[in-house]
């Protein structure tokens, strides 16, 4: 009886191991946006290049707007990301997911600030290809 019970916690703790719970909000790029975000003047349009902001490993990053379901997400970021930020219910913020080898590592939340954010014609940027696109 106690082995069974050991081998359920045993088998409960590795489950929960495997969750996405290591994927990190990143609140310091979340800073250095807002920051540059808001020198970018009323009525303007500039852009930003990602890398300036970001010191770790990706692939990838995904841009999503206000609103975006879970299930769009998922589609467009290729891999299981939990979504903590509740976008699909929020229309004041935008939400950066950052994908490295084939796993979603960090993310972070822009709040809106009356600014219009995209990536061109972009899906997604890279590293080669980073520019974030302001408009206010």
């Amino acid at each position: 009886m106690i082995k069974q019970i050991a081998v359920i916690l045993l088998s409960l703790l590795w489950i929960a191991g495997c969750s996405d719970s290591n994927i990190k909000r990143n609140t310091e790029l979340e800073k250095n946006l807002h920051s540059s975000i808001i020198m970018v003047s009323d009525n303007s349009e500039s852009h930003l290049y990602l890398s300036t902001f970001v010191e770790f490993e990706w692939d990838k990053a995904f841009l999503f707007e206000p609103y975006t379901t879970q299930a769009e997400i998922e589609k467009q970021v290729g891999v299981e990301f939990n979504d903590p930020s509740n976008i699909d219910s929020r229309d004041d913020i935008y939400l950066l997911v950052f994908v490295n080898e084939g796993k979603a590592v960090q993310y972070a939340v822009i709040e809106r600030l009356h600014t219009t954010f995209s990536l061109g014609d972009q899906a997604y940027l890279e590293p080669s290809n980073d520019i974030l696109y302001i408009e206010r």
